[in-house]
């Protein structure tokens, strides 16, 4: 694309933008519109098809609509008419996307981005999928992300798959939209999708919330059902969304916790975490008060020469303090070193030797597919690699993968050294100073909740000198969401950074 055209699409991008701007409503908003009769789901969905139509293009956080997204609208539409029970719940008529390694029952495919699963049926909905149709949302449609979540190999640009192309970040295009779950933060950051829903392993809902301006919630592993969800590593992945404000994030996070049959064991182990209530009543504007926050600066406070952002952050501190939270400042997790180098740390031996049985139990699960194997997706991979829409960028951990032989001595081996140095590291610090949580900036400490299990919010939080969002992380232990989400709406209440995408080049 040539500059001039380049510097026309960014105006009107932008205008875009700003022309729509009073459309960022959050699901509280939308359900009084629909109760004063000033909006109905139709419409709505109409909106988000048209900002796709003309937004997508260049932003590429859209893989797929879901062609039934009107129908679903019109039904919610006349349940609401009808007073049906189901129509006054949160989500009940919400436009919700979906990331594009969460299966769907319907005409929309679920390809983890890759060709070598289009056109494969699977057999049933996910089972958060599941929980959203019961709620009466509306699947919009699937978002893009990063190839096979970023597990096919390390050198595969983040936001980056075969079918979606490069995921840009809506703020500054030239910018990483981090991954994996890069489209769902791209999508409901530009106002394409009301709410969305995307994956973490390690890193891959916070560090898209954080680059893309939005909040992300990345659930104790086992609160969401991982049933139907394209796999990674099952003792690491969580299912959570990605929306505006953290409110929204809450209502779908309650909608899509719970117990489910096809994912029991870890779904009931973790059940015992979730609130009577539910968790929408932890939010309180005053929610930071009396809470003890860590502060681990050493490595996560570290920040480039001439930057702004150390001094924003510094003044956030502040803002948590006068909001009524109380710092432990200066505190170390021990280990941190080995913990963030997933080799040192066994993160990468269990997850590479999971992920080939994961994948290839999916894969056999699967009602139609050409691919029925790590084997075969490696064989499609080098078959069709000179092609320009799948591109060889190497699949150097699918040979490491398909190398691997179930969990043996060095994956036993990996997965003690995990559970020592969570115990002797994060979770000794947070029961030593009695902490609610750990702040600290972008997603750097997603390695040390990933071995874990341990649960995060993403808020937005700053913008670099580029104008490049940066969020801010709040973490805690198992089962400690209703805490985390007092404290981040406590935070997100008192600063109120997020704005609009800027579409810079």
């Amino acid at each position: 694309m040539t500059p001039p055209m380049l510097f026309l699409v960014l105006l009107a991008l932008l205008s875009l933008s700003t022309c729509h701007a009073h459309k960022e409503a959050t699901i509280r908003e939308l359900r009084i519109a629909f109760n004063q009769n000033r909006l109905n789901s139709r419409q709505l969905v109409e909106f988000y098809l048209g900002e796709i139509k003309k937004l997508n293009p260049i932003l590429k956080g859209v893989l797929e609509v879901n062609p039934d997204a009107l129908y679903e609208a019109d039904r919610a539409d006349r349940e609401r008419g009808a007073n049906v029970p189901r129509s006054l719940v949160d989500l009940h008529g919400i436009p919700v996307l979906l990331k594009d390694s969460i299966a769907t029952k319907d005409k929309l495919n679920t390809t983890s981005g890759s060709f070598a699963l289009l056109g494969s049926i699977v057999p049933r909905d996910a089972g958060i999928v599941s929980k959203l149709r019961k709620s009466g949302a509306i699947i919009l449609g699937k978002a893009t992300l990063s190839e096979w979540s970023n597990f096919r190999s390390l050198s595969t640009p983040s936001g980056w798959s075969p079918r979606g192309g490069q995921g840009k970040n809506p703020y500054v295009l030239s910018a990483t939209p981090c991954g994996s779950s890069s489209g769902p933060a791209i999508s409901v950051a530009a106002n394409m999708a009301a709410v969305s829903i995307g994956t973490e392993t390690d890193g891959s809902i916070l560090c898209p919330a954080s680059f893309n301006s939005v909040v992300g919630i990345k659930p104790t592993v086992g609160l969401t059902s991982r049933a139907g969800v394209i796999p990674v590593s099952p003792s690491l992945d969580t299912i959570g969304p990605i929306c505006r404000t953290v409110s929204d994030a809450v209502y779908v996070l309650e909608t899509i916790v719970g117990f489910d049959y096809n994912d029991r064991d870890a779904t009931k182990k973790a059940s015992q975490y979730i609130p009577y209530g539910g968790y929408t009543q932890f939010l309180k504007a005053d929610g930071l008060k009396g809470k003890r926050i860590g502060v681990v600066r050493n490595p996560f406070f570290v920040f480039s020469n001439g930057s702004n952002l150390h001094q924003v952050f510094e003044n956030h501190l502040q803002t948590l303090r006068h909001e009524g939270a109380i710092l432990i400042d200066n505190l170390e997790i021990k280990g941190i070193t080995t913990i963030s180098n997933a080799t040192a740390s066994g993160e990468a031996a269990v997850a590479i030797a999971e992920f080939k049985i994961a994948i290839n139990a999916y894969l056999k699960s699967l009602v139609g597919s050409s691919v029925r194997s790590l084997t075969d997706i490696i064989a499609f991979n080098n078959k069709f690699s000179d092609l320009e829409k799948i591109k060889n960028f190497g699949q150097d951990i699918f040979l490491a993968a398909e190398g691997t032989n179930g969990i043996g001595d060095l994956e036993k081996a990996a997965i003690a050294n995990m559970a020592r140095l969570t115990r002797e590291g994060y979770e000794k610090m947070m029961v030593e100073n009695r902490l609610d949580a750990v702040v600290s900036p972008r997603a750097d400490i997603s390695p040390v909740l990933a071995i874990g299990g341990f649960p995060a919010i993403s808020v937005p939080a700053a913008y670099d000198n580029k104008g490049v969002p940066v969020g801010i992380c709040f973490s805690g232990l198992k089962g400690s969401e209703p805490t985390l989400i007092e404290i981040s709406y406590g935070f997100e209440q008192a600063t109120n950074v997020r704005k609009i995408p800027t579409f810079l080049p």
